[in-house]
């Protein structure tokens, strides 16, 4: 027998190899929510998209420091809206003024009011928008009413009075900057982090699951549902 007979190891086919050691990033858990998009074509795929996720992000700074230094001035300050809305009048009105009379004299273009402020375009896209929005929302609590999914109508009920509950601890001033904060936060954070807190969320999800198993056979299941309801 050859030496080198003798110095050869055994080769182990890469099939094993793959049954004994299974890859472990091969199975990705599943998305939050149970979308099947990335989170930006999730949110729309267009500007709103990339401004809640920062990749414009002069924008999304001065919406942020806008929004905080309205909450500073009205809820900190405790100046009233009224008041200052007038002050800003007169402020934009005395530069307006000054610059349109000063422009003849310095070479200055004459200041103009962007059309998208304007356009009527833009803001029937927004009210649709608002409308496209509120409709699936009140169907969905309507569905959610009818009892054809006794869990989701717990988990709903729940929600909303954790919901009333953190409202009456806040001004509503401040409930909408908290909201202005986590919707251009969290968002991205989520998109930087998407993996970790994917594989959270689906251990959490299959914990609940299996409670809501035991109480449902326990409990829910003892329940009366409304018409036309079928049981799972």
């Amino acid at each position: 027998m050859c030496s080198g007979e003798l110095h050869r190891k055994p080769r182990t086919s890469s099939k094993k190899m793959a049954t004994r050691f299974p890859a472990t990033h091969s199975h990705r858990a599943p998305r939050l929510f149970g979308r099947e998009r990335p989170l930006h074509a999730a949110l729309g795929g267009r500007q709103a998209a990339d401004i809640i996720l920062w990749r414009r992000k002069e924008v999304s700074a001065s919406i942020l420091g806008a929004a905080t230094a309205a909450w500073v001035l009205f809820e900190v300050a405790e100046f009233h809206f009224l008041t200052l809305a007038c002050y800003a009048a007169m402020i934009a009105m005395l530069t307006f003024f000054i610059w349109t009379n000063a422009s003849g004299f310095l070479n200055l273009p004459v200041p103009r009011i962007p059309e998208t402020l304007l356009s009527e375009r833009t803001a029937r896209q927004v009210i649709l928008g608002l409308h496209r929005r509120l409709t699936w929302f009140v169907y969905r609590l309507y569905d959610i009413a009818c009892g054809k999914d006794i869990k989701m109508f717990i988990l709903t009920v729940a929600s909303l009075y954790i919901g009333s509950v953190i409202a009456s601890c806040f001004s509503s001033l401040t409930l909408l900057y908290l909201v202005v904060v986590f919707g251009m936060t969290v968002p991205a954070l989520y998109e930087r982090y998407e993996s970790e807190v994917d594989h959270l969320a689906a251990r959490a999800v299959h914990d609940l699951r299996s409670h809501f198993a035991e109480m449902d056979s326990g409990v829910l299941r003892k329940i009366p549902r409304g018409a036309g309801a079928t049981v799972h």
